[in-house]
């Protein structure tokens, strides 16, 4: 449980703790269980002994609207259902947006970005690394340069491990996001 899950601190309130986050269920985030299963192959790879990551789901802490489609943040988590950073799925539905985003690169861009989030700060480490220049990598398109920012839509290639280069400054793309086993000394 991470330390998020509550609420009303504060001068008269009492802390009321939401509800209790649960493990998804096997086909309930398809695109997300998917993605998921792609960088804990990177996980295990770079983290031996460590145990893959899972998904867990806040149910929604409000009643739904009558023609309401939150089915909860869903959050990648250590196996013991902690967790940090940021939901994967949006939080702020528009009326008719789906649930999940239908673009499976964004999709795995975005659960890397939550793992690597929840590795560094929960087991205290730099994840990944990149082994050339021993410094920390980050989920981006494929190709990107080092004035590349988030949201940018220029960029289309698939998600890779990016390293920002040592004092040389050449950054380079490390290996496809699910794929880093190969690029081990």
């Amino acid at each position: 449980m991470s330390h998020f899950s509550y609420s009303g601190t504060g001068p008269g309130h009492e802390r009321q703790y939401l509800s209790e986050f649960e493990r998804v269920q096997p086909g309930q985030w398809p695109e997300w269980e998917a993605a998921l299963a792609v960088v804990n192959r990177d996980l295990t790879a770079t983290l031996p002994g460590q145990d893959a990551l899972v998904l867990m789901v806040a149910p929604p802490f409000q009643p739904l609207p009558p023609n309401g489609t939150d089915r909860g943040q869903v959050y990648v988590a250590m196996p013991d259902g902690r967790w940090h950073g940021n939901s994967v799925n949006a939080d702020d539905l528009e009326e008719g947006d789906p649930p999940e985003p239908d673009d499976a690169t964004t999709v795995l861009t975005v659960v890397a970005d939550a793992a690597q989030a929840t590795v560094m700060e929960l087991l205290r480490q730099v994840w990944p690394l990149c082994w050339q220049h021993r410094i920390g990598m980050h989920p981006r398109p494929a190709g990107t340069t080092d004035g590349w920012s988030q949201g940018e839509t220029d960029a289309t290639g698939p998600p890779v491990w990016w390293c920002r280069g040592g004092r040389d400054g050449k950054c380079h793309d490390v290996s496809l996001v699910g794929e880093l086993a190969a690029t081990l000394p």
